[in-house]
């Protein structure tokens, strides 16, 4: 479960000691969510819907799990998707709301860091999350803008799928500034998104646990701008993203909570 500063937060009474059976796949774009809804045979379902908001739930029955594959879905007005913090709390909170998962799965590309031993095409499972963009350096409120949480400890399914660990952070930003970049640094990661810290936040207000798969689609700063690299491996990053989401769903079917 989500983690602020370092002080473990409670799973909810009784989740350690029975199997998993729910769980809610998060991701920000239609190319990864709907590779996984193909694989799991899930259905589109208008249930989580709401007016006006225009993300999009996938959900069926695999093996013991209910499974829903939840992405942000297409901005109304201009038909992108709907990438940044802001979409994905939303969608964190109606999920939890709804469907009271047992954990939940944020799964997406991200942008890796050299210096952290990050490759195009590496999966990332990443111990912690915390913003990089939200800046305030009153005391006390710099820590809250930072927002560090701990993702749900899974050191079984770590070694088992051979990922790499890691750190997340999290901006509204594909590319970075100087001032983001200092906080990157200074959140040691290994690999940048633009929705992992604010799920988690929620993840914690509502005490759901919650882990983060991200793949590496491009490496941040490197020769050609950040824009560029994003689109010209983002689909192999979605492969390999897709392949590791779904080893982690056959992993945790029939778990517990405390077997991951």
């Amino acid at each position: 479960m989500a983690v602020v500063n370092g002080d473990e937060a409670g799973v909810p009474e009784g989740a350690q000691s029975r199997p998993i059976s729910s769980i809610v796949i998060i991701t920000a774009v239609q190319s990864q969510a709907l590779p996984l809804a193909e694989k799991f045979q899930l259905v589109e379902d208008a249930a989580l819907s709401a007016e006006g908001f225009p993300w999009v739930r996938y959900s069926g029955v695999y093996k013991n799990l209910c499974l829903n594959v939840i992405w942000l879905g297409k901005d109304l007005a201009l038909g992108v998707d709907s990438v940044g913090t802001v979409s994905a709390a939303l969608v964190a909170y109606a999920s939890i709301q709804a469907l009271k998962p047992d954990l939940i799965i944020n799964a997406g590309t991200a942008g890796g860091l050299k210096s952290k031993g990050a490759t195009i095409g590496d999966v990332f499972l990443p111990s912690h999350v915390a913003f990089h963009d939200r800046r305030n350096p009153l005391p006390v409120c710099d820590l809250y803008c930072i927002g560090t949480r701990q993702a749900f400890s899974t050191p079984d399914l770590l070694k088992e799928l051979n990922l790499k660990a890691g750190k997340l952070s999290t901006g509204n930003s594909l590319d970075i500034c100087p001032q983001d970049e200092k906080l990157i640094t200074a959140n040691d990661a290994a690999v940048k998104d633009m929705e992992g810290a604010a799920i988690a936040y929620v993840a914690d207000l509502l005490k759901i646990p919650i882990i983060f798969i991200k793949a590496v689609s491009y490496i941040v700063h490197d020769e050609k701008p950040d824009s560029d690299n994003y689109l010209k491996n983002l689909m192999g990053g979605s492969v390999a993203l897709d392949e590791a989401v779904v080893r982690a769903i056959e992993f945790t079917n029939g778990k517990r909570l405390s077997e991951l």
